[in-house]
This record gives structure tokens, sequence and C-alpha cells, in this order.
């Protein structure tokens, strides 16, 4: 038997490590996959991903919310019904699986979905039409699997639409659940002589003694965690801009072009399987051209105040999302726009004000130096620039101690032209 930790926001990374799990189980025969689960919730997309892998599964599976005080929120709840057997440890919790409204106003209607007015009308529908159909189709989803596995249909479309919860006790009793468990041995022993069904196929479970395998987090699954997370997938983006930009203000660095390039792949890797406003993309890339463009043009703050403004707003809008664990903090975003506006107005404003001084050391440096002729000569002689004595060609006649300006070089010969007082 296989015990999967599901734990934390559901994205991505939790999709992939469950899937993963899941064929194993298949590769190894294993007779039962119990997935603990402790979440408050995640993405409706990486859901129905666990949720198919699940009804394809030939392994049964078992969903345990566990230990005490865990929950099964929103989209655990909705995985809790899908399982071929859901149990709960005393002390925990289900429910509250209204679908919160991607992309749509938060406005003072935030929190209903969470329950958390429920002295209102709860049962009415949303005004606006996208929420309407979401509500619905979640509403259908939930009774589906419900009826696919003989559970409480009516009260997982409450949970749906008005974002009720139950505690181990009541989803007993209401039928939502199979059994009520403490601890792992304790569900195994309940759980024993049970007969399933997956995929066709009837198993009659024999847990009572059987050897527990909990599958731990691989380092694919962490990485995947790490970069699908909205902040670290934000700083990656923003990373992989400016690199590039240095890399273009300071030409042959390459280390700052290859990062760049890195990042802002993996950051594009991560936007794919997050809920990205692409809008919020545009208008952070806008605003990062404009502030680069306050370097070069004098707009008296125009580009540079514009270019914070549609920053700001881009990284607000970024993820189409109002669930936990996946919104990027407006104290990070403060924070990078902060540094933002310094590097590019600092950073980069001083490199383009470096490359506006004049040379002052190498070839192009001797062009324009004053020097001093060492003998008399019509032509050609020797002079001294920079305290160092150089073969000087010129076209008028020079006497020695005469001040001479370098106007060209070839070689390791200089032209240069004597220097004349003016009136002469």
């Amino acid at each position: 038997m296989l015990l999967v930790p599901l734990e934390g926001a559901i994205g991505p990374a939790t999709a992939d490590f469950v899937h993963r799990a899941l064929e194993r189980a298949a590769r190894e025969k294993a007779q039962l996959v119990v997935l603990r689960i402790d979440t408050p919730g995640g993405l409706d997309t990486s859901m129905r991903a666990i949720i198919k892998d699940i009804l394809a599964s030939p392994v049964p599976v078992a969903a345990y919310v566990a230990p005490g005080g865990a929950r099964a929120a929103s989209a655990g709840t909705f995985i809790l019904y899908a399982s071929h057997i859901a149990a709960m440890a005393p002390a925990t919790n289900l429910g509250a699986a209204s679908p919160v409204a991607i992309g749509a106003p938060q406005g003072g209607d935030k929190g209903k979905s969470k329950g958390a007015e429920k002295d209102k009308d709860a049962s009415a529908p949303p005004a606006d039409t996208l929420m309407r159909k979401q509500m619905h189709d979640a509403a259908a989803y939930i009774r589906s699997l419900a009826q696919l596995r003989g559970r409480n249909a009516d009260w997982g479309e409450r949970a749906v639409r008005e974002a009720v919860s139950l505690s181990a006790a009541d989803a007993l009793e209401l039928k939502v659940i199979d059994l009520i468990a403490e601890d792992v041995p304790a569900l195994l022993q309940k759980m024993d002589g049970r007969t399933v069904e997956a995929t066709g196929a009837k198993h009659t479970l024999q847990t009572a003694e059987t050897i527990v395998t909990e599958v731990e987090l691989d380092w694919r699954t962490r990485i995947l965690g790490v970069i699908t997370n909205p902040s670290i997938a934000y700083l990656l983006i923003l990373a992989g801009i400016y690199a590039l930009i240095f890399e273009f203000t300071n030409p042959g660095l390459i280390l700052p072009g290859v990062a760049g390039a890195i990042c802002i792949v993996l950051a594009l890797y991560a936007f794919h399987l997050l809920p990205v406003n692409y809008a919020g993309l545009a208008l952070i890339v806008l605003g990062i051209a404009f502030m680069v463009a306050e370097v070069f043009v004098p707009s008296f703050g125009s580009l540079g105040i514009g270019g914070l403004i549609a920053f700001v707003l881009g990284s607000v809008i970024l993820i189409d999302s109002d669930l936990p664990g996946f919104e990027i903090p407006y104290g990070l975003i403060a924070g990078v726009t902060a540094a933002s506006a310094a590097f590019l107005f600092v950073v980069v404003g001083m490199v383009i004000r470096g490359r506006r001084v004049p040379v002052v050391s190498g070839r192009e440096e001797m062009i324009g130096a004053l020097g001093e002729a060492l003998e008399d000569f019509d032509t050609q002689g020797w002079m001294r620039v920079h305290g160092e004595t150089w073969r000087v060609r010129s076209p008028r006649t020079v006497h020695r101690g005469q001040r001479l300006r370098v106007t060209s070089i070839d070689g390791l010969i200089l032209s240069a032209d004597p220097e004349t007082k003016q009136g002469e």
C-alpha cells in the first residue's frame, strides 16, 4: 500500500506528484493508495487532473483527511468525493467548495464563496454570468462524483453553492464519508475486507497487516513546486528581463544574458501552468520599457512615472486567481517596484552616463592628447606623450620643446600638429 501526502495548496506540482504516485502503484500492483489530505484548496485545472487520474486508476484510492486539525476544503472536497473510499480523522473538516471567481472583481462580495456571509442568501445565483456558469458547472461536477461513489449528492451541491462545511462526525452521519479513523493503522483495520470497484474490476481489500510505503516528495516535485509558486515565477520573469537589459547595455559579458534567458524560459513554463493574465504580463514589460526609455529620452519624468504605474498594475493583475497560495503579495509587489525603479533609473543611468565620459586610457585616449617635441625635425621625429616616447610625423616644421597635438595613430607612429598661439 502506498501512502501519498497531499498537503498545502493544490497546484501543478501536486497534480504531477499524484499522477506519478498512481502510475507507480499500478506498476507495483499495489492493492491500495491512500491520499493523506490537508489542503485549503487550489487550482481547478490541477484538481480535475488529480480526479481524472483517480477515476482512471486500476488501483483503488482512499482519501483520508488527517491528521487532527487538517481540512479538505474546496478542491480537497472534490477529491474526497472522487475517491473510492472517503475517510477522515477526528477534529478535521471538509467543505467550502464554492468556485472562486477567476479574474472577477473582488469588491464587497469577496469572501462569500468561503462562507463568510452565511447570513445572506448564499444560495442566490451570482450576478456575474461567468461566475454563475462556474457555480453550476462545479455543482454538477460534484453531484456526478457523489452519484458515482454513492455519497450524499445534495450536501455536496450545498458545499459548492452555499460554501458550507462539515466536521468528521457530521460528515459520517450524512454519508459524505465512509468512515472515521484516528490514524493510518486504524484506517487500514477499518478498510480490511471492504470491496471496492476500480475501472470495472472489483477489489476486496486485505489491509489489516499490509506494509505501508510512504511516497516522499522527490526533487522534481520540489523544483516544480518552487517554479510554479506565483511569487517565484514573478521574480524569475523580472530577473530574466533585467539580466537581458544589463547584457544589452554591456555587450560581451555573456553570463547575464545566459542567466536571463534561463530565468525567462522557466518563468514562461510556470506561467503556462498557472492562471496568468497575459495583459498583466504585457503591462509589466511595457512598464519596464517605459522606465528604460526614460533614461535615454528626456521626457521630464512622464515615461518613468507611466512605466511605474504600468508595472504596478501589471503585477497586481498578473495572476488571475484569488485562491490561497496562488496570489502575489502586495508587499512583494511594492518591494520589487521600488527595486525596479532603483535598478533602471540608477544602475542603467550610471551605465549610460559612464559611456558618455571621455576615454581616459587606451588607444582612443591618445587622439587629441598633447605632447612635447624632443628634437627639431621637418617631417618626422620624436615626441613625449603621457611620459612615453613616440615616433611622430608632422606636416610642418617642429622645434625642440614645441607642443604637439596628436591627430591620428598609424601602427606605432603618431601624426601630430604643432600647437600655435592665438594670433599666429
